[in-house]
């Protein structure tokens, strides 16, 4: 019996249409890219930046989160698995204790990798194209957040990455999730970490447009860019104050350290974005957007 003032969350990771099975979670990874390819589209076309030189933007972004995502995971998270099973590293399947394959998709993709992989397709784009890179970065910056709001809120729909239990009578009762001492379904409360990101993401989507209009000569000079990692990640060294650690051996760490591993990651992405914004603040743009 679940409390008036919390929420009984049992979505199903499937959405029916008709004859199709639509998971949640690959819907709403479409949709934040989608989102995100019609914003940088729009501000390419504001910046007056040729059509040809947009085209292949979208595949070096795809596969920079994607590979860096995945990558991410399985050497950030869990090394001791998938050192031994490079196979499953790479193509999204597993193996059963029978030795037969299964395709599982890709479960396990981190943000820290998916932001470091994104940052080196970007460098490899603009060696390509000959757009500035900070022009890219800035603009790559002001669409982030939408996709990251979207990628969170299908692990909401997902069940995962949950928050600690509030303690309290409201919360999110996630239905999916089991007690570990009894095998039931759980009924106490926790914090729906994945929605306190997702609604701080959209704000910083909002947020980073309304400073664009305001402020559209800063394009180019690293301004959108510091924005964007500073307040990400600034965001996730609190709001993970509130989540379940991911891997058991992070309560080990946090023991240690008085960090978790998404906390500890978060830093060094604070750090460059706050050194990004210090830069930008000293750099004149003339809007020259090719080196």
């Amino acid at each position: 019996m679940t409390s008036p003032l919390s929420i009984l969350w049992n979505p199903g990771e499937t959405l029916p249409l008709g004859p199709l099975n639509l998971r949640y979670y690959s819907l709403l990874w479409v949709l934040g890219l989608g989102a995100a390819y019609y914003v940088v589209y729009w501000l390419y076309r504001r910046q007056r930046i040729p059509q040809d030189k947009f085209d292949p933007l979208f595949i070096y972004c795809f596969l920079g989160i994607l590979v860096g995502a995945r990558l991410g995971h399985c050497l950030l998270y869990e090394p001791g698995y998938f050192l031994h099973h490079i196979t499953e590293m790479i193509l999204p399947i597993r193996q059963d204790a029978m030795g037969g394959w299964h395709f599982t998709g890709y479960a396990g993709l981190a943000s820290h990798g998916g932001t470091l992989g994104l940052m080196i397709a970007l460098w490899l784009y603009c060696r390509k194209t000959g757009v500035g890179i900070r022009t890219v970065l800035d603009n790559i910056a002001i669409a982030t957040p939408i996709t990251a709001c979207c990628i969170r809120l299908g692990n909401l729909m997902n069940s995962e990455i949950v928050g600690k239990y509030t303690g309290t009578d409201w919360g999110f009762v996630f239905a999916q999730l089991t007690d570990p001492v009894t095998g039931l379904p759980e009924t106490l409360p926790r914090h729906p970490g994945q929605l306190y990101e997702a609604v701080a993401y959209l704000v910083f989507f909002v947020v980073g447009l309304w400073l664009y209009r305001k402020w559209p000569h800063k394009v180019g000079t690293g301004f959108y860019f510091g924005w964007c990692l500073t307040s990400i990640f600034t965001f996730r060294l609190f709001v993970e104050m509130f989540k379940e650690v991911q891997e058991p051996w992070e309560l080990q760490m946090q023991q240690m350290i008085g960090l978790n591993q998404g906390q500890l990651l978060s830093i060094p992405f604070i750090l460059i974005g706050l050194a990004s914004l210090w830069i930008s603040t000293r750099t004149n743009h003339n809007h020259n957007h090719n080196h």
